[in-house]
């Protein structure tokens, strides 16, 4: 399952982390972001020797939006070395997102 984050332990988390991340940025009340969410389940537990996936609420968080540049949700941005290297929006099949951000990895 994927971990819901905060802001505060965002650097920590994302952008030291020793392999890629995919941040997912949701909010309760949005629609796609609940279509989202068991596809990034499911993708964090078979993944997770490649890849971690955190949720970060938009409403919650808006430095951390903000600083992204996250104006839609959903909103994923996969990190790499700390560097934003992909950005996703909107809601799709799981084997759709994976192919938008297994070449980065």
């Amino acid at each position: 399952m994927a971990e819901i984050i905060m802001q505060n332990v965002f650097e920590q988390k994302v952008l030291k982390a020793d392999k890629p991340v995919l941040v997912d940025f949701y909010a309760d009340w949005c629609g796609p972001c609940k279509m989202m969410a068991p596809v990034l389940d499911e993708l964090s537990g078979e993944k997770a020797d490649s890849l971690t996936i955190y949720k970060i609420n938009v409403d919650n968080n808006p430095d951390v939006a903000g600083q992204y540049r996250v104006m839609s949700i959903p909103t994923m941005i996969l990190f790499k070395g700390g560097e934003a290297v992909t950005t996703i929006i909107g809601a799709m099949p799981k084997a759709e997102l994976w192919s938008k951000i297994e070449s980065f990895l």
